[in-house]
């Protein structure tokens, strides 16, 4: 069946991955990358693809009511996939607001204006919510993250991710909207803004910049290969039960300071350094408020349902994401420069 997907944030990391899969993989099929190009979405993520027939380049807001309802009367998408997301913590912490704003009155405007659009003609018609393992707050030692664990967000970002996710069952019950939600782990792999841990680390390392690390560095994350990601987005939207959550983990719990370590020798081989020089940038630094201790999730559902599972072992990932990286210096210099967005500001002004 040929479809017609909104995909929102679709200029972003994990975004212009899932875009890049389903844009080759499914020539039917027409894709819409709606994306309001903030500072970390580039469409230089998505160069090899721009020309294709099936892809189409939407830039707007998915916080303006008027536009994306206008978008969706005109466009007619029988899906959406919802990527677009304010999705760091430190920037949550200090401006709270913009998170409520994007991460929940963003999806409620989209769920409004699909609801609207189909009026209960629900067939063939899927709502895709993609969301975080934050929202369950925060593990002890043991234990694992499953579809029915309670909510406890303990940062703004988590508060905002776990508000949407409420709304788009909300409306699956009240309007029988049909529905998925996924939740994954931490991601990692190309195209990653560098705020984020890895790329941060590897560009700093690049530079002979100090790797700054919270507290004593023995907060435990789990680590999803974000091309795996893409693949399990792909099955969950074509095989998915309407209504039901699907955790997508990578089966790979690391320490911070662990994975900091490995990612330095890594780096030092990959270099031609010393070994040990990239760890003489680490830096311990205050810990960041409301800092959740361990997640990890239990993605047995979509193994068994789907049968998903990663293709790369975590050390395979991060080695393939540090070379991407250093072949991709100008694209990394781009984007920590701030030129791109000068760029989009005159383009789509």
């Amino acid at each position: 069946m040929k479809r017609k997907i909104i995909i929102t944030g679709g200029a972003g990391f994990i975004g212009s991955h899932v875009v890049r899969l389903l844009v080759n993989k499914y020539p039917d099929y027409q894709i819409l990358n709606l994306d309001s190009l903030t500072y970390a979405g580039n469409l230089a993520n998505l160069r090899d693809i721009e020309e294709k027939e099936n892809y189409t380049f939407i830039k707007g807001d998915i916080t303006d009511e008027a536009f994306i309802e206008n978008l969706f009367q005109t466009e007619k998408p029988d899906s959406v996939i919802h990527l677009a997301a304010e999705s760091h913590v430190d920037r949550s912490i200090k401006d709270p607001l913009a998170f409520a704003k994007t991460n929940i009155l963003g999806t409620m405007i989209l769920l409004n204006a699909f609801k609207k659009l189909w009026s209960g003609q629900w067939d063939n018609k899927l709502f895709y919510h993609v969301s975080t393992d934050e929202v369950y707050g925060s593990l002890g030692e043991k234990g694992l993250f499953t579809e029915t664990t309670s909510y406890d967000p303990n940062s703004p970002y988590s508060a905002s991710k776990a508000s949407s996710d409420h709304f788009v069952r909300a409306y699956g019950e009240t309007y029988d909207l049909p529905y998925v939600i996924s939740n994954c782990s931490n991601n990692y792999g190309s195209y990653q803004f560098p705020e984020k841990l890895i790329p941060l680390f590897i560009n700093n390392i690049i530079n002979n910049k100090s790797l700054p690390v919270y507290g004593d560095g023995n907060y435990t994350r789990d680590w999803l290969y974000v091309v795996d990601h893409a693949i399990a987005i792909d099955l969950i939207f074509h095989k998915g039960v309407l209504k039901e959550t699907y955790n997508i983990g990578g089966f790979n719990e690391w320490k911070n300071i662990d994975l900091v370590k490995l990612l330095c020798q890594q780096m030092d081989a990959k270099l031609n350094r010393d070994s040990g020089t990239s760890e003489k940038l680490i830096t311990y630094v205050k810990d960041r408020p409301g800092h959740d201790l361990r997640y990890a999730i239990d993605a047995s559902k979509i193994n068994t349902q789907l049968g998903w599972e990663p293709s790369v072992t975590f050390e395979e990932g991060l080695s393939k994401t540090i070379d991407w990286y250093l072949n991709n210096e100008d694209w990394l210099k781009n984007v920590t420069s701030g030129d791109y967005l000068k760029y989009y500001d005159k383009q789509y002004s």
